[in-house]
């Protein structure tokens, strides 16, 4: 059985910057960015894609729905 490769694309136009994603991801793949979207709120980045197991729990607690998770299996 392989593992599972998980990337995230963020809508950083929607994003609010709540970091409710933050705290749920268990792999801290994304965090808190300096910069800011139009709408002047700061907005998740992924910081380590290489550590995303696709999990999904960012995407299910942003409660604005920014965030889309892939799935990919990897066999070894």
């Amino acid at each position: 059985m392989g593992r599972m490769k998980g990337a995230i694309v963020v809508d950083t136009a929607r994003c609010k910057g709540c970091a409710l994603c933050v705290q749920a991801c268990p792999k801290a793949v994304i965090a808190m960015g300096k910069r800011v979207n139009v709408s002047g709120y700061p907005y998740v980045e992924v910081i380590c894609a290489d550590e995303c197991i696709g999990c999904a729990s960012c995407g299910i607690v942003c409660p604005d729905g920014c965030i889309t998770v892939y799935r990919k299996r990897i066999d070894d």
